[in-house]
């Protein structure tokens, strides 16, 4: 078994390959990064010691693929992730990564007739319908109400089934049209692809910044005394995520790759659903106990464009395909976090120019 990870050297592209080469020591696993992202070389150390290839590639250049060589299973982790990005005007690398991209990966995937792990985003579902939904203000969060006129909604969140009419974001445009054309390609090749709507996941050797990977981003402040702002939505830190430890995932991942005509055609959402989701305001508080640094946030009461409300990942469509669930619980990945910028402070630090 021989599997491509695009995006390797990124924070679940590169928490997979570990996962996949520890594992199964049988398969040959190759992760393919243009090293973009700030912090990804950190990861470099940590893929040749488990014995995992490094190509330097980017997947907006087809002839980077095609010197990764031929694979069994293509893993597409690769996407400029920020849910902000686009909004200055600067469209190119987006669409660049996560569409073009994402087809330079299928042509190859149809080349080899390999199956294909898609990873999407949340972030497919329309902005204004998100906004729409039904809810109440609790004491420390925003909570969904169980009756709501849209369909796939309820209160445990957001199911395959909402509507996909709207705007969703520059970056989740993207994400929805590469989802698009991967199952054209299993349609017109025959290749095995399931599509994983994920929502935040988060975990150990994430860069987090306050557009994309919140929670790392919070226990990074807290860490590191850094300032932070509860931003729109009234400045309460009321608004919710669901979240999934990247080794949850990663477990998922696995089965899929095993079980690849089980799994063909299956579009998923993937997350820790309402058992394992906070507000801002909750982790604030949660990082506040972890560190033991009191936390000082301000509230910024305007709404950017392109923020949701709450938004929970409805993952009961994946008990038609599977046993999984997340076994960790938003201590146990906060905690993990913690442990490793305590024990990686130097490095962490230098990484995200932290004094």
């Amino acid at each position: 078994m021989r599997v491509l990870i695009t995006g390797g050297a990124g924070f679940i592209g590169s928490s997979l390959a570990l996962d996949l080469a520890a594992r199964h020591g049988d398969w040959e696993i190759v992760a393919l990064d243009n090293l973009h992202r700030r912090g990804s070389e950190m990861n470099l150390p940590r893929l040749r010691e488990a014995g995992v290839r490094f190509v330097h590639g980017d997947v907006r250049q087809p002839p980077d693929i095609q010197a990764a060589g031929p694979f069994d299973a293509l893993v597409e982790c690769s996407a400029e992730p920020s849910v902000m990005a686009g909004l200055d005007g600067a469209t190119s690398f987006l669409v660049n990564t996560n569409l073009l991209g994402a087809y330079h990966c299928l042509e190859e995937a149809a080349r080899h007739d390999a199956q294909v792990v898609f990873l999407s985003t949340s972030r497919v579902y329309p902005v204004a319908h998100l906004n729409a939904l039904e809810y109440r203000e609790g004491e420390t969060r925003f909570e969904l109400l169980s009756e709501q006129v849209l369909p796939g909604a309820s209160d445990q969140g957001v199911a395959e089934e909402f509507p996909l009419d709207g705007a969703r974001t520059l970056y989740g445009a993207s994400k929805l049209s590469a989802e698009l054309l991967s199952t054209e390609y299993a349609e017109s090749f025959g290749l095995p692809v399931v599509v994983n709507r994920c929502g935040v996941v988060a975990g150990p050797w994430q860069m987090g910044k306050v557009d994309q990977g919140v929670f790392t981003h919070w226990m990074l402040a807290a860490y590191f005394r850094r300032s932070l702002s509860y931003l729109g939505f009234g400045g309460t830190g009321k608004q919710v995520r669901d979240l999934l430890h990247v080794a949850d995932l990663a477990e998922l991942v696995d089965d899929q790759l095993q079980r690849p005509s089980h799994w063909a055609g299956a579009v998923v959402n993937v997350g820790g659903g309402l058992p394992v989701s906070l507000s801002l305001r909750e982790t604030t508080q949660l990082c506040s106990e972890t560190t033991g640094h009191e936390m000082v946030v301000d509230g910024i009461p305007e709404t950017r464009t392109g923020d949701v409300r709450i938004y929970l990942s409805d993952c009961r469509a994946l008990s038609r395909f599977t046993e999984w669930v997340p076994r960790h619980s938003p201590v146990d990945i906060l905690s993990d976090i913690f442990s490793w910028i305590h024990d990686n402070e130097r490095l962490v630090a230098g990484a995200l120019a932290y004094s």
